[in-house]
């Protein structure tokens, strides 16, 4: 396509309650006499730990009670799972594999279980926080947890938002320029926002998806020891380092214990028993905690604030409990973060609120808070432009970075060749100009334009992005009115849910075929497998059926009707990445 011109246009269901789904631990809160309360767990502790353990017979335990395999069966018991979100990786525990999605609907269904028994009535609905830097593909993973846990997301709100929101609704008059800095388990994110007489108006944010204390723990753990692939004994060190970390923040040195962590050459037993300094910790991640700085920056600088104009720097999330984190917040803004929320607890505190707006059971002032929040990636498609060097392509924006949701805006384009019928519109998320460099979304294929000479036919495109940060793609042949409309695959091909490991596990001499279904299986998950490839690969194991006369070749059937299938439709959607 080629660019021309720029047009803009920008209850009674039960109740909903607030999910803080977190990387190290996850809470859940209702609104009670216009104040947000945290429900207990089932241990009466308004935090649970993020860790599911699977038993062999298929039963889930989640929280302390799962925490309590980390050590003894690290193999079938997942935690930090949510780093994992949207990424297709699988996790295995009994010879099943597991998305992170079905791990995580795990935690959701307990919380709403505790909910349900403290509360005494069904929920089925719930507001979930995600980090504002969270992708599309990593907020459409978020929504299918819930949905596996039998919940209806009613709303996606980003993390320091909720946070602003617990803030907000305790102080409702006030008028103030903030940075919401929340460094948690797994995540960065930066916000900068206006409370103006109970609106919330999010003007900017940046973060790193990347970057929590998770990544302070490991490098501690490679400061301690190297157990290398004992299972048990990583645990075990990466709980001494979490319990270090902690300490550390309150006193200047910690003592770690851990005899017998490993067996090392020749089988000697290698034992850690040392103590750590708070300016050795703190040297182990400065850089980590330094690469923040850019971020706060950048996020200042795209809401058009300097720092002598922000009135409050909010902390939140339990990394900023760090000395150092808070003294790298300190410099670089010029002004004294403030802990005036529970770092731990007020995101599912907001998340509750944001619920209870949803549901207008906020009364008073309270009755007319309002919250603003914006797109955290420039999202747009690929269209084809002359140069020197010949036609190329280049990533158009149509969502600006940090614009105002929900938002709907169109353009008007061009078929690029002479007589072109169909265009197909890809969506891509990201900030370079080499569509390339970006994240691609997935595509809409729209058919039936009349043949024309080139820039005599107008397609207008349209993006929708809502409040959940879900994209909505739409292509309209402007003579026509013909329309195509999809909300945008974001993981480019459908995952392949029936290509089931115990369909063919148990079949004699089947197992020879498990490295390479595995490696299928996870190729086609990442969105990297192609057609021919799928195709290969079914007629190899046919002919080794075959040739080997094996018994039992039902078992496998049902595999190579799948892979064949999937193959089919990727020929029909064009999506071959190889």
């Amino acid at each position: 396509m080629g660019n021309t011109s720029n047009t803009s246009n920008t209850s009674g269901m039960g109740r909903i309650v607030g999910i803080d789904l977190g990387t190290s631990t996850s809470e859940i809160a209702y609104v009670a006499d216009g104040k947000p309360v945290l429900i207990p767990n089932s241990l009466g502790k308004a935090v649970t730990p993020s860790v599911v353990h699977i038993g062999a017979e298929g039963e889930i335990l989640v929280g302390e009670p799962a925490s309590e395999y980390l050590l003894t069966r690290p193999e079938c018991t997942f935690m930090e799972v949510k780093r994992m979100t949207g990424s297709g990786q699988a996790m295995s525990a009994h010879g099943k594999e597991y998305s992170p999605e079905q791990i995580q609907s795990h935690i959701i269904r307990y919380l709403v279980e505790c909910a349900e028994k403290h509360l005494g009535e069904e929920i089925k609905r719930a507001v979930v926080t995600v980090p504002a830097y969270f992708t599309d593909v990593q907020r459409r993973a978020t929504i299918k947890a819930g949905e596996l846990a039998g919940i209806s997301v009613e709303r996606i709100i980003n993390e320091p938002t909720a946070a602003a929101l617990d803030y907000g609704l305790a102080n409702l008059s006030q008028c103030k320029n903030m940075l919401v800095y929340d460094l948690g388990g797994g995540t960065l994110d930066i916000t900068v926002l206006e409370l103006f007489e109970g609106v919330i108006d999010v003007k900017a944010g940046n973060g790193n998806n990347r970057l929590g204390g998770k990544d302070f723990d490991e490098a501690l753990m490679l400061a301690l020891a190297d157990p290398e692939g004992d299972r048990r004994a990583l645990m075990r060190l990466k709980n001494a380092a979490v319990e270090c970390k902690i300490a550390l923040s309150a006193q200047e040195s910690h003592f770690v214990s851990l005899p017998f962590l490993y067996a090392g050459e020749g089988g000697k037993a290698v034992s850690v028993e040392r103590a750590v300094t708070r300016d050795e910790f703190e040297g182990l991640i400065r850089e980590k905690v330094e690469s923040t700085r850019a971020p706060m920056l950048s996020a200042l600088s795209d809401a058009g604030l300097s720092r002598d104009e922000l009135d409050l720097v909010l902390l939140v999330g339990g990394s900023t409990r760090i000395p150092c984190v808070r003294r790298l917040v300190e410099e670089v803004l010029n002004i004294a973060p403030r802990s005036l929320v529970d770092p731990d607890l007020t995101v599912a505190r907001g998340a509750a609120i944001q619920a209870a707006i949803l549901e207008g059971r906020l009364s008073g002032d309270a009755a007319g808070l309002v919250l603003t929040d914006v797109c955290p990636y420039t999202l747009g498609t690929s269209v084809v432009v002359d140069s020197v060097f010949g036609d190329r392509l280049v990533f158009d924006p149509l969502i600006p970075r940090n614009t105002a949701i929900p938002a709907d805006i169109s353009k008007i384009y061009f078929p690029a060749h002479d007589y072109q019928t169909k265009v197909d519109i890809v969506a891509f998320q990201g900030e370079s100009e080499d569509p390339k460099n970006n994240e691609r979304l997935g595509e809409v294929s729209l058919t039936g334009i009349p043949p024309a000479r080139e820039g005599k036919e107008p397609v207008e495109i349209t993006f929708s992005y809502d409040m959940n940060g879900i994209l909505q793609v739409r292509g309209k042949v402007v003579s026509t009115g013909k329309e195509v409309s999809a909300e945008i695959n974001t993981a480019g091909v459908e995952p392949l849910p029936s290509l089931d490991i115990s369909k063919w596990e148990g079949a004699p001499g089947a197992k020879r075929f498990r490295p390479i279904l595995r490696k299928a299986e996870k190729k086609i998950c990442a969105g990297a497998a192609s057609s021919g490839e799928l195709r290969s690969l079914v007629r190899q194991i046919k002919e080794a059926l075959l040739l080997e006369r094996m018994e039992h070749a039902e078992e496998l059937k049902d595999v190579l009707v799948d892979l064949m299938e999937f193959a089919d439709r990727m020929d029909e959607t064009g999506d071959d990445y190889d």
